[in-house]
């Protein structure tokens, strides 16, 4: 048997690699208030949940900028660089093998729900997933709310439930849900954020699938 039998995943970051598609976007913020732009590695150090923070250790000051204004200028932004962004190398695969296993899987995402359906759709995997949830607005809440609301609504049974994400905030959530977590580099933060946390982590989508798929230890 396997150890689990449903797969919690996020979306951005995690089996979308959309992270040169968040620094370019945030990068057209920067520049238009004359603020320095980040590289890959700086967004990977940087960013941080609640989003509102990590606007402020990038220069922002939301005593000239509304918060609200500025998360809508980001998703105008990110609009125009989010469609060259794939899916992470393995997606196809990892969501057939869980398929063939019997394992279910769902999305749960700090996205805005109608956004995140689109994209799912226009990359082709919508049909791998039992329940989507995403967030009702852009301003990039915490998803714990999200994820109390996903085993109420769900039933799902936490003792045998995965939650995989990319950031510190996907652990937190999954410590909300009570629900163990697996996290992928590569994704929005650094390893050096993520370690700390003394969570599994995975480089890969092959070596996710190799974790999900290890045996139970007897006990």
């Amino acid at each position: 048997m396997n150890k689990y039998t449903h797969i919690i995943w996020d979306w951005n970051g995690t089996l979308l690699d959309d992270q040169q598609a968040c620094v370019d976007a945030i990068n057209m913020l920067l520049v238009r208030r004359q603020l320095p732009a980040v590289s890959v590695q700086q967004y990977l150090d940087i960013f941080d949940f609640p989003v509102r923070n990590y606007y402020l250790k990038l220069g922002f000051d939301f005593t000239k900028d509304d918060w609200n204004a500025v998360a809508r200028e980001y998703h105008e932004a990110y609009a125009l660089t989010a469609p060259a962004a794939p899916l992470r190398k393995g997606t196809i695969k990892i969501l057939e093998s869980l398929k063939a296993n019997g394992i279910g899987v769902s999305i749960l995402s700090a996205s805005e729900l109608a956004l995140l359906t689109r994209m799912m759709t226009e990359r082709g995997i919508i049909r791998y997933f039992e329940h989507i949830y995403g967030l009702a607005d852009l301003y990039a809440a915490s998803k714990v709310d999200l994820g109390h609301a996903f085993l109420k609504n769900t039933g799902m049974d936490r003792s045998n439930t995965l939650l995989i994400g990319d950031t510190t905030h996907d652990h937190e959530v999954a410590q909300a849900m009570g629900i163990p977590c697996l996290l992928m580099t590569g994704g929005h933060q650094s390893p050096k954020k993520l370690n700390p946390l003394g969570c599994p982590m995975v480089s890969t989508l092959d070596e996710a699938l190799d974790y999900i798929l290890r045996p139970p230890q007897s006990s």
